[in-house]
């Protein structure tokens, strides 16, 4: 089995331009994918992924009922394929609300990108947010780490853990992109586990299985960020690394089914 925890999704009709949206927010960034669900499910086919963790980006309190509702329906239309997060935003106005409507979609879990939505996840509005999450006892995607803000990395994570320290953080990017020298820091940090998307371009196979040592590969979950990987590549690229049988069945689909109950 096959699990890919990070696929971003989006309605056809806008899939395309979020896709470059992406993108351009990462200077211009080349997407491999469209963005659309038939072009998740037709890369996971070629791809042979059993399950995604899909999920989206609310860029302002107005967006959330709007991504939440189709990410469920989503879910709801294919069970057995995908599993679902809900976004959320700190300003919006009734934390404790929105995660309860959340959970009524039938949602499993929360995803944040700080970087995209422009706040720090030490700041008191997001604290505000991740204990009403923690309180729930839902999971959380964080986005994590970029050299060009200080929302998402290590620092900003670890003040929030501290808030939460019962809450259940996936830091993608091996919790930190673009900084992962920093993020190493990071490792065996309480309820926090990490995704492999969006790094592996950037790292030797060396540097890789050495992460996911350090990490502990019961600690580390396969994601290919789609669209912005093709996932058929990225999930040959993981297959060639030189680990362990034991460690790659882990990556694939074992840490996610225990967290995540994929």
């Amino acid at each position: 089995m096959v699990y890919d925890v990070h696929a971003h999704i989006f309605p056809d009709k806008i899939a395309e331009k979020a896709a470059h949206s992406i993108g351009a927010f990462y200077d211009g960034f080349h997407m491999d994918c469209d963005g659309s669900v038939s072009g998740l499910i037709r890369a996971g086919d070629r791809a042979g992924i059993s399950r995604f963790l899909v999920h989206s980006v609310a860029t302002t309190p107005a967006q959330i009922h709007n991504v939440n509702a189709f990410i469920a329906a989503q879910v709801k239309a294919r069970p057995d394929r995908f599993i679902g997060f809900g976004s959320l935003h700190p300003d919006m106005q009734d934390v404790e609300a929105g995660v309860q409507s959340l959970v009524e979609l039938g949602l499993h879990g929360v995803k944040l990108h700080p970087d995209m939505q422009a706040f720090a996840l030490d700041e008191d509005r997001a604290i505000r947010l991740v204990k009403a999450v923690e309180a729930k006892g839902l999971p959380m995607m964080i986005h994590a780490g970029d050299y060009r803000y200080h929302y998402s990395n290590p620092p900003q994570i670890r003040k929030m853990l501290a808030e939460a320290p019962d809450l259940t953080v996936i830091a993608a990017h091996f919790a930190g992109y673009s900084v992962w020298d920093e993020a190493e820091s990071l490792a065996g940090t309480k309820n926090m586990y990490v995704d492999c998307s969006s790094s592996m371009y950037a790292m030797t196979d060396g540097e890789i299985v050495r992460r996911i040592r350090l990490f502990g590969a019961d600690r580390v979950m396969f994601g290919t960020d789609y669209p912005m990987w093709e996932p058929e590549r990225e999930l040959e690229r993981f297959m060639s690394l030189p680990l362990h049988d034991d460690e790659r069945e882990q990556v694939l689909w074992k840490t996610a089914s225990s967290v995540l109950g994929m």
